[in-house]
């Protein structure tokens, strides 16, 4: 699946401040990495944040919020985020820094 450049951009910019900041094919998309662990992905024209899952409620109500299902099941601490959750520079910036706040805490996976 293709990413939509654009958008992979936008993510860019806003995480140019970070450190350690890689980008990798994954998900059929291209992933965020921020200290070594998956962070944000933009797949198609959509993200996929990860995310606290204590903040699941809250988050779910956010404009765009789709939950990620893989293998037919609802993953806990992610979710997608159609077009109209990051129509705007100030939605995508909430989605980012919701993603960066938990990856601060969150544990890498094995590798």
């Amino acid at each position: 699946m293709a990413y939509n450049q654009e958008l992979a951009g936008r993510v860019r910019e806003l995480l140019k401040f970070e450190k350690n900041v890689t980008e990798k094919k994954m998900f059929g998309g291209l992933a965020f990495l921020v200290n070594d662990k998956m962070c944000i992905n933009v797949g198609g024209d959509d993200l996929m944040c990860r995310f606290n899952p204590a903040l699941q409620k809250e988050v779910s109500k956010r404009k765009g919020y789709q939950p990620t299902i893989m293998k037919g099941r609802e993953l806990e601490g992610y979710c997608d985020v159609n077009p109209e959750g990051t129509a705007s520079d100030a939605d995508l910036l909430y989605w980012v820094n919701l993603c960066l706040d938990f990856n601060k805490i969150a544990k890498s996976s094995k590798k």
